[in-house]
């Protein structure tokens, strides 16, 4: 197949082609990098201002690289804002794809409309970005996601591009649970893809008698959002309660490549406080036998059918129960060695980038 990516969040897209490559398909990944970031890709979309020039300059040079984006069998959209442009300018270049290729599906990979009303509906989900059982949560970066999704024009093309495109893949419980009341006719679960990592050993943290090594990335603008202002404060609780037992290493706003190499000297990360499942960047750790504190709902090994690995320790979001959780993993330390091989044996079992690809292979071919 030919295929054409368009569009990046957290490496899916750039892990994805990968591993459509490998399996003999000629694949495109045009994207921006994902901001700082900075992910591979074929063709680089991003935007350097904002400014009224810069901008004009950037859309006719959009407009002169997607007429040449043709000929392609699937093109697959990260998202609905799969470009950094105002919803109504998206929608033009939508269209573009749409006539001048095959088949075009779109991913439910993160924020959209979609899963923003099942946040708010208090039904869909018990706890959420958006939602504590009944309760909403309040603030200010969630009434601007409100803003934008549900009563601007991001909401207006999330829904036409969702009913006009071929197919839908979600890539964790929560979206697929989003998309499913009204598009499960053209919806299908797949498991984000990564990279497993067969050279690295389960690390043996306490034959080596050293202090647990506990690694959070932070993005200032977004702590309450993510709910790492919560974790880090369960964290310093703990230092304070263990002391040299116990090392953490906080780390904010850095490339990819120096991230990863950072995380790999860690024991174990808190990510994702509201999520039900572990995303990428937990994903990414697990591949190489971190430790995940974080989203590990029953619902997440049920919708990957997996009934006896349970390698993440699952926490509820609120401080208390971050804490207590860490103190416990701190206590039963004996029991990360085997969190470790467990992590692994998921990231190969459900997410090797070569069993996602064939299944994204075998579902754009069914709907084609």
């Amino acid at each position: 197949m030919k295929i054409l990516l368009v569009g990046d969040y957290s490496n899916v897209h750039a892990t994805l082609g990968a591993g459509l490559r490998k399996l003999g398909h000629k694949v495109t990944v045009a994207s921006d990098g994902d901001g700082w970031k900075n992910y591979p890709r074929d063709i680089d979309l991003r935007r350097h201002s904002m400014g009224k020039l810069y901008s004009l300059q950037y859309l006719w040079h959009l407009e002169k690289l997607f007429r040449q984006l043709r000929g392609y069998d699937v093109v697959q959209l990260i998202g609905p804002d799969f470009l950094p442009l105002k919803a109504e300018r998206i929608l033009h270049f939508y269209n573009m794809l749409r006539k001048n290729n095959g088949s075009v599906f779109l991913g439910a990979f993160g924020m959209d409309r979609y899963y923003i009303e099942a946040c708010l509906d208090c039904k869909t989900f018990r706890y959420s970005d958006f939602n504590f059982n009944q309760q909403i949560r309040h603030s200010k970066e969630n009434d601007r996601f409100i803003a934008d999704w549900l009563k601007g024009a991001k909401g207006q093309v999330n829904e036409y591009i969702a009913k006009d495109c071929n197919g839908i893949i979600a890539g964790l419980y929560e979206y697929h649970a989003a998309y499913q009341k009204i598009f499960s006719q053209k919806l299908t679960f797949i498991p984000f893809p990564i990279v497993p990592d067969h050279e690295t050993k389960v690390k043996d943290t306490l034959a080596k008698g050293r202090s647990i090594r506990f690694f959070i990335g932070l993005m200032r603008d977004r702590m309450v959002y993510k709910g790492t202002d919560i974790m880090l404060k369960a964290l310093l609780r703990a230092q304070e309660r263990y002391g040299d037992k116990m090392t953490i290493q906080q780390v904010e706003n850095v490339p990819f490549a120096q991230y990863q190499q950072m995380l790999l000297e860690s024991d174990v990360l808190l990510d994702q406080l509201y999520s039900y499942t572990p995303a990428m960047n937990a994903l990414e750790a697990m591949a190489h036998g971190i430790v995940v504190v974080g989203g590990g709902e029953p619902e997440n090994y049920a919708i990957l059918r997996e009934e006896n690995l349970r390698p993440i320790v699952n926490v509820e979001p609120n401080e208390e129960h971050v804490y207590q959780a860490l103190c416990t993993l701190i206590e039963k330390s004996h029991d990360i060695p085997e969190l470790q091989r467990q992590s692994k044996e998921y990231i190969c079992r459900h997410h090797d980038y070569l069993k996602v690809a064939q299944q994204y292979v075998n579902y754009w071919s069914s709907r084609l």
